[in-house]
């Protein structure tokens, strides 16, 4: 069994910057790859960022390159997503997901992940 949960999320005017955490419990961390995901109004989940089990392969979505980083602590457990120069259309519900098992080739693909965070909101004003 692993547990995610995220934090860091909140209330941020447009231009502005956030980190998000996802602190992993139940499990060996460093084995795992590990995603972000976001969900706004009305819309589909979409892929954000992604990061490998050593951190060295990083995935990001064309809409956040640039802004965003995705990083790991394999001694504390925790993934980070760092947002920068946030944009309205950035505001969403963003949850964390791990891979805890084998070799994910598609990590853009939210049913490559068999566990998820619950989700922590993010909203961007203009």
């Amino acid at each position: 069994q692993v547990q995610l949960v995220e934090s860091g999320g909140g209330l941020v005017q447009a231009g502005g910057s956030l980190r998000l955490s996802c602190a992993a419990s139940g499990g060996r961390f460093s084995n795992y790859a590990m995603g972000w995901f976001r969900q706004a109004p009305g819309k589909e989940r979409e892929f954000v960022s992604a990061i490998g089990r050593s951190g060295g392969s990083t995935l990001y979505a064309d809409s956040v390159k640039g802004r965003f980083t995705i990083s790991r602590d394999n001694t504390k457990n925790t993934a980070y997503l760092q947002m920068n120069s946030l944009k309205p259309e950035d505001t969403a519900v963003y949850y964390c997901a791990a891979r805890t098992y084998g070799t994910a080739w598609s990590l853009t693909r939210g049913n490559e992940y068999n566990y998820w965070g619950q989700g922590t909101q993010v909203t961007v004003s203009s």
